[in-house]
């Protein structure tokens, strides 16, 4: 059967896509944004090209940033290659052109696809192992801690619902709370903005309703769940939680250091080193 082969740059934001035939000729070449709409109109536009022709996809990794393009792949029953990046820029370095851009990575993945054997095909995703992936240690100092645990909610987050991610500041207790209670894109919508405000202005949060709105919006870009989510979706929880703590800590300490340099000219700063433990229920919303 005659095929086409798509290959997939990943990225946070936004991932490149590139079509190639059965003799390597360009038919597609396009940066999409990492949101469900964008993603699905991929889908469809690379489906209308292959004119009855099957598709191979070709990623450059499992999980993380194109998670979400993985699972609406896997919900459309499309063969889905994994190209590991080592290879892609192997391959890569053997192409006529400019140095390293997306496109290029993207036609380096259709292209590996097209003429190997020995790839392995992307299946979907194992709970138990998305789990021991996720659940990882955190260091003991409070500023790096923060950062650290910052970083690792935005990628987490990314991972299950990236129009939230790029929605909130996650360093601030409006978008924390908003993830103590709400996780999924499907939760936000049966939520809605009238109930979500409410929500949100009972735990004392600050511009209810446009945080709220934002949520809302966010979620009606996602109709699909990725493998995982529920895994992800208390991890999520657990982080902002932590985040939250880490916030407060971080006060104290600087209040605490205030007060030592007002009360003495020689004052001893004294690191606060105690492991935080945060409980990993999930705050429901029904």
């Amino acid at each position: 059967m005659s095929r086409i082969w798509a290959g997939i740059d990943s990225g946070k934001a936004h991932h490149h896509g590139l079509v190639l035939d059965a003799d390597g000729k360009t038919l597609f070449s396009r940066r999409i944004a990492n949101d469900g709409p964008e993603l699905l109109q991929l889908i469809g536009d690379v489906l209308d090209l292959a004119e009855g022709r099957a598709v191979t996809w070709a990623i450059d990794m499992t999980g993380g940033e194109p998670a979400l393009l993985l699972a609406l792949l896997v919900n459309h029953g499309q063969e889905v290659l994994y190209i590991p990046g080592r290879l892609v820029n192997r391959a890569s370095d053997g192409y006529r052109g400019e140095g390293k851009t997306d496109a290029r990575d993207a036609y380096g993945s259709a292209d590996q696809a097209r003429v190997r054997r020995d790839l392995r095909t992307v299946r979907p995703g194992d709970e138990a192992a998305i789990e021991l992936k996720l659940l990882t240690g955190r260091p003991a100092d409070l500023v790096e801690d923060r950062t650290r645990v910052v970083n690792r909610l935005r990628g987490t987050l990314l991972s299950m619902f990236p129009a939230l991610e790029r929605a909130l500041d996650v360093t601030s207790t409006g978008p924390l709370k908003l993830l103590t209670g709400y996780q999924t894109p499907a939760a936000i919508r049966r939520a809605g903005v009238a109930r979500l405000t409410k929500w949100l202005a009972d735990r004392k949060v600050r511009s209810a309703r446009t945080l709220a709105e934002a949520a809302v919006e966010a979620a009606e870009r996602q109709h699909t769940a990725v493998p995982g989510e529920r895994t992800i979706a208390r991890l999520v929880h657990t982080l902002a939680e932590e985040v939250m703590a880490l916030n407060e800590r971080s006060v104290r300490r600087t209040n605490s250091s205030r007060a030592g340099f007002a009360s003495t000219s020689s004052p001893t700063l004294i690191r606060d080193r105690r492991c935080y433990e945060v409980t990993p229920s999930v705050t429901t919303a029904a």
